[in-house]
């Protein structure tokens, strides 16, 4: 399948969003790999993880761009040759990429029952308006995971603990937006959050 969604947050941000339908075979059709990309990907054990890999250079296709234009620092944060800004994320059959002038974070997740059991990990003045109980409350917890995920990918510090430093004020009903918190060294940073849900997936990006 093509290109899933695109969402265009301000005028210097786009998110493109993939739906990994095709094969492996389907997917390296058309891509010009960079030597240690392919080996990459070749060594992968888990082919969902490889055809994750690959939609995520369509991705890179999509905005212009090439394998060859994308590189890692030693902290694993992708960078872009241009200088743009770029935050990676895949889960399953969902995969999506956001660039930017500005400083930003992706993170896509399936929500799935498990997150119950380590909410804990990740939970801290977020139990002030969660309720266990509620119907939504995996969605909920699904929202605040990915919310952190990218606040985490953004701010790029290692020792950064989603319990500890991060928090994500509740969101009003039917809105897909919300405010999240980073205190971390005596400093507080503030960022808008938009994250949207599709097919039982959740994706969240956090802008600077």
């Amino acid at each position: 399948m093509p290109l899933y969604k695109t969402i265009t947050p301000n005028s210097q941000t786009t998110v493109k969003i993939w739906k990994i339908t095709e094969s492996f075979d389907d997917l390296m059709h058309g891509l010009a790999l960079k030597p240690e990309s392919l080996n990459r990907v070749l060594g992968m054990k888990s082919e969902m993880h490889q055809r994750g890999f690959l939609s995520v250079r369509h991705l890179l296709k999509a905005f212009g761009y090439e394998d060859s234009d994308l590189f890692y620092d030693d902290n694993g944060k992708p960078h872009l040759k241009d200088g743009k800004q770029i935050s990676i994320t895949h889960s399953f059959q969902f995969s999506a990429v956001i660039i930017s002038e500005g400083i930003i974070g992706i993170d896509i997740e399936k929500q799935r029952e498990k997150i119950t059991v380590i909410a804990h990990k990740f939970i801290d003045y977020e139990n002030q308006y969660l309720d266990k109980n509620a119907d939504d409350y995996i969605n909920k917890l699904s929202i605040i995971w990915c919310v952190k995920e990218s606040l985490y990918k953004l701010f790029a510090t290692p020792g950064l603990s989603f319990k500890q430093h991060c928090l994500v004020i509740p969101a009003s009903d039917n809105e897909e937006e919300t405010i999240a918190w980073i205190d971390y060294e005596d400093k507080k940073y503030r960022y808008n959050v938009q994250f949207l849900e599709f097919e039982g997936f959740t994706c969240a990006f956090a802008i600077a």
